[in-house]
């Protein structure tokens, strides 16, 4: 396996987006948060039924058979929360866990896009196969695209999330400077995905070769999907679809990098 194996996507847009893989070490430090967090709720839940069950066999007396039924309930309250810790945060974080966010990582479909519901789905059902005598540590380890096996049939991948802070010649205008500003205060940037801004970097560091039709039309396409993701209506004045998204940059770099 190499140390830092790359993805790549082509966007509608027509940019290649290049990504890296997660690895197994960002993986495992993501899984030790990940349980600790969800162990901690467990043993919480499984007090609190324990206390429970002790309270109907004090004040009743419980058959064989309706004891039965309380230790199910109980196991499948305990494999929900398993299983549904998992997928209720990837669905709502974008493809992140509180340890995949805190490791950097996020995981994205094999073509680029968000992960859904099913793929969540499926994702948390294959898991405890995968712990299963580190099954799903030794497929990372020697897979192509370091897949587990809930990876391989979900369709999905773990990337790095955090963008590489690389030093780029942009020629940003005092009027974008000034509408950083204002954004930063009445949208969240943070709705934007690494990808949305590698897009945008990538735009504004090839503008300079394009065709005057070209750029006004990318500038504006670009501008409209990024005022819809952060729920901007028009934009401010009369700035122009590219001092829009020189100030989208601005905002977003400090946001991940500050």
């Amino acid at each position: 396996m190499h140390l830092f194996n790359k993805v790549k996507f082509n966007t509608p847009e027509s940019v290649e987006l290049e990504f890296t893989l997660a690895g197994i070490g960002s993986r495992a430090w993501a899984f030790l948060i990940d349980y600790l967090v969800l162990t901690t709720t467990l043993i919480l839940v499984i007090i609190a039924w324990v206390f429970i069950f002790s309270q109907l066999v004090i004040s009743t007396i419980l058959d064989s058979a309706f004891g039965l039924w309380i230790w199910a309930i109980a196991f499948l309250t305990v494999f929900t929360i398993y299983t549904g810790y998992f997928v209720f945060f990837e669905t709502l974080w974008q493809g992140q866990t509180p340890g995949k966010r805190m490791a950097k990582i996020r995981v994205i479909r094999d073509d680029g896009r968000l992960v859904g519901l099913q793929q969540s789905v499926l994702r948390a059902l294959l898991r405890p196969v995968d712990e299963f005598f580190f099954i799903g540590a030794f497929l990372i380890i020697l897979a192509k695209n370091e897949k587990r096996l809930g990876d391989m049939v979900a369709g999905t991948i773990v990337i790095q999330s955090q963008i590489e802070n690389k030093v780029v010649n942009l020629t940003i205008s005092p009027e974008a400077q000034l509408l950083c500003v204002k954004l930063q205060q009445t949208c969240d940037l943070s709705q934007l995905l690494p990808d949305d801004f590698a897009v945008i970097r990538e735009y504004l560091k090839t503008r300079g070769g394009m065709s005057s039709k070209a750029k006004a039309s990318l500038s504006l396409e670009l501008s409209q999907q990024v005022q819809s993701i952060i729920n901007l209506s028009v934009l401010p004045g009369d700035m122009s679809a590219d001092v829009f998204l020189e100030a989208v940059y601005l905002g977003y770099q400090k946001l991940e990098f500050v």
